[in-house]
Parts: C-alpha cells; structure tokens; sequence
C-alpha cells in the first residue's frame, strides 16, 4: 500500500456521503472515488468532494480500502467482492444480514488477508473511550442503556433493535466481564420501541431501551458498580462519576428534610468526531495489518444479539432473523 492511502465509498445515502466527507478531510488519505447505484447521487456527492463517480468493479481496482453503507442485505454481496479484489473494508452495521453471511465473510477476510472492520461508531466516541478505561478499575452490577428518539425522516430498512439497539448490545458487552447467558426482549409500538434485558454469567445485569416513538433525542449508558456509578451522554460527549453517596435526614424548625450528596467526577475529555476517528483507526489497521477496534466477531456478537432480541420483542418477521440460539453467539 503506497504512503498515501486510496480509499472509496460504496454507498453515498445519509450515511455514506458522511464517509466520503472524512476520507476527504482525513490526512494521508485520497478519496479516489465513490460508488452507488443510484448514477446520480454518486456524481452528485463526487463533485462535493471533488472526486469521480465509478460503477463498483472499477472503483475497487482503484482503492486500497472502501466504507460500505449499502443497505444491510447487500452486505454481503459487496463485502464479497471487495475482500476478493484484496481491498481492505469498512462494512457499516450489521455486519451482515445473518450470523451465517458474516461467518462467511470472516472465512473470506482470513483467506485473502484483508482487514474487515464493523461500523459499530460509539465505540469511538471519546466518552466511550475513557469508559473502557474507567472500568478497567471497576466490577460491574448492571448497565443501563437508552437510545431514543422521534420517527426518522429517511425509510430505514432494519428494525428498531438492529437499527439503534445494536450499538449498545456491542458498547455492553465490549464491556461486560463474562459472555451472555440469557436475552429477554419486550416492544410496542408496532416494534418500534423496544427492551431487551441480559443477564451475563457473572451475575451482571442489563437493560437496553431503543425506540423511534420519542419526542426527545436520548443516547445514554449508566453503569452501576461496586465502587461508584457512571453515567455516559454519547451526544455531548461526557462520562460522569458518582461516588462517596453520603444521605442524610436534617431537622430544621420542626421539620425533617432528606438529601444525598456525593462526590461527582467529571473528566476532561478530548473532543472528537467518533466517526473522523472510526475512519482513522480503520486506515491505521488497514496500513499496519494490525487487528481493528471493532472486527468482524465483534460484529458477529452484536448482530446474533440483537436477532435475539429481534424474535423476542417480535420486531420484523420471523424468516428475516432466523433462529439463532443463545449457544451460538460469541463472547
């Protein structure tokens, strides 16, 4: 791979036309191309970043890595072809559209020696990032996710688990200590609102809320733990500490008041946007051979957690998610 890395994007909807504006501003890196089968949108979104339209087969002749935000089902499909072209791939969530397509696609990446990272993006947001090294200090009881908001704009094809709720089934057990020992999932709203509960085998607990039916954009994780309680806003990018918990009842003329005061820690954090440093770290991995924050069994494990929860809460039909057991998702 030569000094300055050739990277493109298949797929420039919402999502992939973000992709092209990183690779466009990223140092080191040469957007070469982007790709869609929509001809217009693709020469559309190349001329505002100053690149060239490319049906697929050429534009993997032409680059060292490319980002595909193509709609789930076709993951696969596109993964396949540039893994066989020896291009590195940045394949945005799911991975695939079932665990037994991604194990394929894991068999594939091992043979031709290319790099496969999942898009699992809060994995690079900084509060996230100075959580995994919170915890490193901490035994965990339970965590608490909530990833809510108003209807989207744009048709979105997955479901409201495999959709939203993902993020936080990878963001968990990335950080839990043990594997998944049972799922349980509840939805209303015609699926578009849904909690799942886990119960990994060290005893730890946790419940996942996502929802497309509230009026108010929330993107939170608590942790409760032995030695204090954490809070994360993925949006404002900030992780709080809460310990030393000290109530008390306090009489006052006649009256007995009740308060709980405790030690709050907030540390400084160095700004960042997550998806700028998912594309960087996937370049480093690219260019080095070394192993991806997020790689495909990470991919792997979220996905079959979240099918999981998909046939509890009953989101989406039943073919579509198959009957993945509990037995077979990764820790």
């Amino acid at each position: 791979m030569s000094a300055t890395v050739a990277a493109g994007v298949i797929g420039v909807g919402a999502m992939g036309r973000n992709h092209a504006r990183v690779y466009a501003e990223l140092p080191g890196v040469d957007l070469v191309g982007v790709s869609d089968v929509d001809d217009a949108l693709a020469r559309e979104v190349a001329d505002e970043f100053d690149t060239v339209a490319y049906d697929l087969a050429e534009l993997l002749a032409r680059a060292d890595v490319v980002s595909i935000a193509v709609p789930t089902r076709f993951h696969f499909d596109v993964a396949r072809q540039a893994i066989e072209a020896g291009v590195h791939v940045l394949v945005e969530k799911p991975v695939t559209a079932t665990v037994e397509e991604g194990r394929e696609l894991a068999a594939l990446a091992d043979a031709h020696d290319v790099v496969v990272q999942v898009g699992h993006v809060e994995r690079f947001n900084p509060a996230v990032t100075a959580l995994f090294d919170v915890m490193a200090d901490l035994t965990p009881v339970a965590f608490e996710a909530h990833r809510l908001g108003p209807p989207p704009a744009r048709r979105i094809d997955d479901g409201v688990v495999l959709d939203l709720m993902i993020h936080d089934l990878d963001v968990v057990c990335a950080l839990a200590g043990s594997g998944v020992e049972s799922v349980h999932g509840f939805g209303t709203a015609d699926g578009q609102h849904a909690t799942a509960h886990l119960g990994f085998a060290d005893g730890t607990l946790a419940t996942l809320t996502a929802s497309r039916r509230t009026q108010k954009k929330v993107r939170t994780l608590e942790v409760t733990a032995e030695e204090c309680f954490v809070t994360v806003d993925y949006i404002d990018q900030s992780l709080r500490i809460h310990r030393h918990s000290h109530p008390e009842y306090r009489r006052q003329g006649g009256e007995v008041s009740y308060r709980n005061e405790s030690v709050i820690e907030q540390p400084m954090l160095s700004a960042g946007e997550p998806l700028k440093l998912e594309l960087a770290a996937f370049v480093k991995a690219a260019t080095t051979g070394s192993e991806p924050v997020v790689g495909i069994d990470d991919g792997l494990r979220a996905l079959a957690l979240a099918m999981l929860v998909t046939e509890r809460v009953g989101d989406g039909p039943t073919g579509a998610v198959g009957g993945t057991p509990l037995s077979e998702v990764a820790e």
